[in-house]
């Protein structure tokens, strides 16, 4: 006799509870050695770290020495980054220009690294801190010179900023009149850099 249709529907049910049940358990095992890979690499890590006195011993005594001069520049990126950020938010607005997001250049994601000490980390903290304020200045100053003065210096730069080479040629007059207003309303449309030039191709 055919099972009937309540029969095959609690198979089905059956069938169901049995493979939620299996994939259960290995949603679990793989959990269990995810997290007993990753307590091996951190493990593997801590074993790389260096104690701070060992650290300290083995350093030379100008590189300790000349510790004092690297640290004091805290004042001077804190007050080079008070100054930007004052400036973009009191200017920026009037000139129609797109602040430049502070958070994007001051990143601070390897304090947490297990093989790091404690010198190391605020090592790791204090760079990422001043080159963080220090690429937010040069784009906010990018910026600042794309609308004011986006023409080209008759020498080669070393290191341009990526908005130099949209920049008019040294000494073409006309390019700059004529093309000033649209390199600014492209700076205002999305702050991003354009492709291309407005009145000239591409150059270094």
């Amino acid at each position: 006799m055919p099972p009937t249709l309540e029969e095959l529907l609690a198979r089905m049910r059956t069938l169901e509870e049995q493979l939620e049940q299996e994939y259960s358990q290995h949603r679990e095992e793989f959990a269990r050695r995810r997290a007993a890979m990753a307590e091996h690499f951190l493990e593997l890590q801590r074993r790389q770290k260096v104690g701070l006195w060992p650290y300290l011993r083995q350093s030379r005594w100008p590189v300790l020495l000349s510790a004092p001069l690297v640290y004091s520049g805290w004042v001077a990126f804190a007050l080079l980054d008070a100054f930007v950020s004052l400036y973009q938010a009191v200017c920026f607005p009037i000139y129609g220009i797109p602040k430049v997001g502070r958070a994007d250049y001051l990143v601070f994601d390897r304090a947490d690294l297990p093989y790091l000490n404690v010198v190391e980390k605020f090592n790791c903290f204090y760079c990422s801190y001043g080159n963080g304020v220090a690429a937010y200045a040069r784009e906010v100053s990018a910026r600042t010179e794309q609308y004011w003065c986006p023409i080209k210096h008759a020498r080669r730069l070393r290191d341009a900023h990526p908005r130099y080479p949209q920049f008019f040629e040294h000494g073409d007059a006309e390019a700059f009149r004529s093309g000033m207003e649209r390199l600014r309303q492209m700076l205002s449309a999305t702050g991003d850099p354009p492709a291309a030039p407005p009145d000239q191709p591409s150059s270094d």
